[in-house]
């Protein structure tokens, strides 16, 4: 089968696309899924550069024991001993475990939900890490009907589900982008958006319940300050030291919080297969709308994560294992474009 290999730490250049043996049966509680579409997401970005280089303990010291890629879906073609409730033919969407980007991903079934009947797999594929990130976000924040919520890099891949599942919540939610985005995600549902590049958040006096930073650009003492009474700061990701990563500064709002009239909490998102249960409810809803800025064919693998790293990208990035080409990815971004997810012959990769 071919699939994305990645051959040490650095840029695209250590990543190829190659003929590699197929997995094998999955093993007890684990599924076989011929993968039709896979989404790119921040993490891959981190474990292709081995950055920060404290990820290197877990994913391995000169290369990764597996290359990237953990947001999939397609089609369930086999499954292990144990799994009740997936059968062969299920379209399905998930997070693997890495090595994602290939034709066939086994994953533990836990992990692996029906997909959204509304969104094609393009548009599937996108909403598994990066969605559950930003609802897992939501909920330790408590944000609920009337709270005013900050979004922090509310553009990408993250922000964009963030602001609007805080909307489908009640909030009101303002955002912060740069302006050539600010369409985007006023689109998203944010009643305001503020370009970082011209103005300083920190600094006109308004003050909100939640603030979720997605960026790391702002001081803990300056989002403090915006932070209502009782108000909640969630840090999540963000980039830090080259070695360290953000744990520098999640340690220093663990010690600052205590301190303060104001929760500062981290998040360490999970894989959770309910909570891809409730982002399929949200889909379905038409209360989360994955973005497509654009769409590589598997062969191209290398540079979808460029295109990612570039900071340029309005939502999220895909990669299209199976069937389609450039007219039916190219509807997909369109209709990415007006907020709805394609559907017709793009719903269906054969």
């Amino acid at each position: 089968m071919r699939a994305l290999v990645q051959n040490g730490y650095g840029g695209p250049e250590v990543l190829a696309v190659a003929d590699v043996p197929e997995p094998g049966a999955p093993g007890p509680g684990r599924v076989a899924i011929e993968v039709h579409a896979a989404g790119v997401h921040a993490g891959d970005v981190w474990i292709m550069r081995g950055e920060p280089r404290l990820i290197r303990a877990a994913f391995g010291w000169k290369r990764p024991k597996k290359p990237v890629g953990r947001d999939v879906a397609g089609v369930v073609s086999a499954v292990g001993a144990g799994v009740t409730t997936l059968a062969v033919g299920d379209r399905v969407f998930a997070e693997s475990d890495q090595a994602g980007f290939a034709e066939t991903a086994v994953v533990d079934a836990r992990f692996v939900r029906r997909a959204p009947a509304n969104l094609d797999d393009v548009h599937a594929a996108v909403i598994p890490v990066s969605g559950t990130t930003a609802l897992q976000a939501l909920r330790l924040a408590r944000v609920g009907p009337g709270d005013r919520v900050l979004v922090i890099g509310a553009s990408g891949g993250v922000g964009t589900y963030v602001v609007q599942l805080a909307v489908a919540m009640g909030a009101t939610v303002t955002g912060v982008a740069s302006g050539a985005k600010a369409d985007h995600v006023r689109s998203a549902g944010a009643t305001r958006v503020i370009d970082h590049r011209t103005e300083d958040v920190t600094a006109d006096g308004a003050t909100y319940d939640v603030v979720i930073d997605l960026v790391a650009a702002q001081s803990l003492g300056a989002l403090t300050r915006i932070l209502a009474p009782r108000g909640t700061l969630v840090l999540s990701a963000g980039t830090g030291s080259r070695t360290f990563g953000p744990l520098p500064r999640i340690a220093a709002a663990v010690f600052r919080s205590p301190f303060t009239r104001r929760r500062l909490v981290s998040l360490a998102a999970r894989r959770n297969g309910d909570d891809l249960d409730a982002l399929r409810a949200f889909a379905e809803a038409g209360e989360l709308r994955p973005v497509v800025d654009e769409v590589f064919p598997l062969d191209r693998a290398p540079e979808a994560l460029a295109r990612l790293a570039s900071g340029s990208v309005r939502g999220k990035v895909a990669i299209r294992v199976r069937g389609g080409d450039d007219e039916t990815d190219a509807a997909a971004r369109a209709a990415s474009d007006v907020g709805a997810p394609a559907t017709g012959h793009v719903a269906q990769s054969d």
